[in-house]
């Protein structure tokens, strides 16, 4: 598949044959997105005012913000060539350090004030003033350095979002310390140490208190630590080596949430970051504890980039819009701005490697979803990764990262709340489509449609192909909360959600299976028991009704509500005038490029049920006990 806005060098199919990328089409995609911006810069190069929505923090903020995020790839493309770039590029960013810094350039920044989105765009600053130093800071006027000083001392006893931000803060300070200016070790340390308490083993951190497990798990809590510790070299008291090991552990299964065709799993928040996902692979190499082949970490990162060139990112303009593909705000949050998409940044961090490195020099080798199926059990965020070799998607089963704190109030995010995610599909996440709530969630609804929604996920078990939690559905129109506990097991390219269900007298069951999305509407078809879409392309999403479901099925159609195409569709499974109390329903849920036949897959596949217990059969023979 060509690239749409980009011209790239030619492909090398001998050192990248399942890309065809090297390191020279990662400078071009630098090279491409940095000239781009030029026209939206302000007189003095402080800002980048690019177009579409702005966030909630205001144009100023926002052009912070362009300025900041874009640095960090000119920093990485800078120091990477050893300053051999365009001297264009580095007096671009060094003059907008003067004017940002200046209180009457007209295009200053705004001061740094406790959780304030600047703290944010500082740390990005901090990062690319040390990998730049010898060509942009060590060549400052005094004034100007001091200014930077004082403008970063904000930081200093600041407060900050007690969560991936306290790493902004860590880095930041550090920055001060090896310009040799005034900042505080309890800050630097204080960051450290709390990013301890949301350690939860394997290598994965939760961002805060809570189960909140999603990208930024590798593009902020293991990137910013083992970038501060690039800062203060051999005064990091020993935390450096705790990291890289964390960080090892992290990445043995890293490549598993990336299909064949590159894409990774769209779960979790801030997606509009789009290549950011290949930063920890990249940081695996630099730190060097990284676990993977040096071919395949070119593989994951290069694969990635490939997949969003090809699909138009950057767009004709050379720019990225707020959204995944195209623009498309319903994948996005509050605080993203028109520059926020910039932390994909963060992804061309493989550039500070020098090109004779390994993981530039040798040759590609295959993601594991392209050698083999893949089972993978994650049982720090409570999911189950399934990848099947023959179509290249990954799926992602979750019981256990739902994005709100351990007590109190909870609410639930389409980018959180479902059982299943994957390479290939997004959740529906307009309003209306997210208050509808079919795709990949079971509710309790009420006559008036309304469903009950999956706030609080509590895991159960996570371990081999099967995968277990709980949560409360609270009655539409009530207060009465009914504990639904599901069972997820994989077999072949298959799920089977085992759902136990209280429920109250006459509400409905309802479960979806993935929404697909296209250019045109899914075709979509229904039987006694089953039900499913697809699209153009082949991409089938269906769901088989083994127990405890009515044979009439349905299928919710959408447009503009999902991230992979402007129309989109989702089988579903209904149980009409629940008897109140206990009841047991079993779905096999598929989603594959293969042709799906869910009526042939309804008669061969036998459940059995008694009482609680549940006895799923296949084919081949396997008896799947759940």
């Amino acid at each position: 598949m060509p690239a749409p806005h980009l011209v790239l060098p030619p492909t090398d199919r001998v050192l990248s044959p399942l890309t065809g990328w090297t390191r020279a089409h990662w400078e071009a995609l630098a090279d491409r997105q940095l000239a781009a911006l030029v026209p939206y810069a302000t007189p003095g190069f402080a800002q980048y005012r690019l177009p579409g929505r702005t966030s909630w923090s205001g144009v100023v903020s926002d052009g912070l913000e362009g300025y900041a995020r874009s640095f960090l790839l000119a920093a990485f493309r800078i120091a990477g060539a050893g300053g051999a770039v365009d001297p264009g590029l580095v007096a671009r960013y060094a003059e907008g350090l003067a004017a940002g810094t200046d209180r009457t350039s007209g295009e200053a920044w705004p001061e740094l004030t406790d959780c304030s989105q600047q703290m944010v765009e500082a740390a990005s600053i901090a990062i690319g003033l040390h990998e730049t130093r010898p060509w942009i800071w060590d060549k400052l006027d005094t004034r100007v350095q001091g200014r930077v000083v004082d403008w970063f001392s904000g930081f200093v006893g600041g407060t900050t979002w007690d969560n991936n931000w306290r790493l902004f803060q860590v880095v930041s300070e550090q920055f001060l310390a090896s310009v040799g200016a005034p900042h505080s070790r309890a800050d630097i340390d204080g960051g450290l140490d709390r990013i301890e308490d949301w350690y939860r083993g394997d290598g994965w951190y939760s961002d805060g208190d809570g189960r909140n497990f999603d990208y930024y798990i590798g593009w902020a809590m293991h990137l910013y630590p083992l970038l501060w510790a690039r800062m203060a070299g051999d005064d990091d008291g020993g935390r450096a080596a705790v990291y890289r090991e964390r960080l090892t552990q992290f990445l043995a299964t890293y490549p598993h949430f990336f299909g064949g065709d590159g894409a990774p799993v769209h779960q979790g928040r801030s997606l509009t970051y789009r290549f950011a996902a290949a930063a920890p692979v990249w940081m695996g190499a630099l730190a060097d504890c990284s676990p993977l082949a040096p071919g395949l970490a070119r593989r994951l990162a290069s694969g990635t980039a490939r997949h969003f060139v090809e699909r138009g990112v950057p767009d004709e303009r050379g720019l990225l819009p707020l959204g995944w593909y195209g623009t498309f705000l319903p994948a996005t949050q509050a605080y993203s701005g028109p520059a926020s998409p910039y932390w994909a940044s963060k992804g061309f961090l493989g550039l500070l490697l020098p090109a004779g490195h390994p993981v530039w020099t040798e040759r590609e080798v295959p993601l594991p979803v392209e050698e083999s199926d893949q089972y993978t059990a994650l049982p720090q965020p409570g999911w189950l990764l399934h990848g099947t070799r023959h179509d290249g998607i990954v799926r992602l089963v979750n019981h256990g990262s739902d994005h709100n704190l351990l007590e109190g109030p909870a609410q639930d995010d389409p980018h959180y709340a479902k059982f299943g995610y994957s390479t290939a599909t997004a959740p529906e996440t307009a309003p209306r489509a997210w208050e509808r709530a079919v795709d990949g969630h079971l509710a309790l609804v009420a006559p008036d449609g309304t469903a009950s929604r999956r706030r609080r996920i509590h895991p159960l078990v996570c371990a081999d192909r099967r995968a277990s939690s709980r949560h409360e559905a609270v009655y539409p129109g009530t207060e009465d909360a009914y504990p639904v506990v599901t069972t997820s097991a994989l077999h072949g390219p298959w799920e089977v959600r085992v759902h136990r269900v209280r429920a109250p007298e006459g509400a409905a069951v309802r479960e979806g299976g993935h929404a697909v999305a296209d250019e045109a509407a899914p075709h979509a078809e229904r039987g006694p028991g089953w039900a499913l879409t697809r699209t153009a392309t082949g991409l089938t999403s269906a769901v088989v009704a083994l127990h405890g479901w009515d044979e009439e099925t349905g299928i919710a159609r959408e447009v503009a509500a999902n991230a992979y195409g402007p129309h989109s569709a989702t089988p579903f499974l209904t149980s009409t005038a629940h008897p109140g109390g206990a009841s047991v329903h079993v779905t096999l849920v598929a989603l594959s490029r293969d042709t799906v036949r869910p009526e042939a897959l309804r008669e061969a596949v036998t459940c059995a049920v008694d009482g609680d217990r549940v006895r799923v059969g296949f084919p081949d023979g396997t008896e799947l006990d759940l």
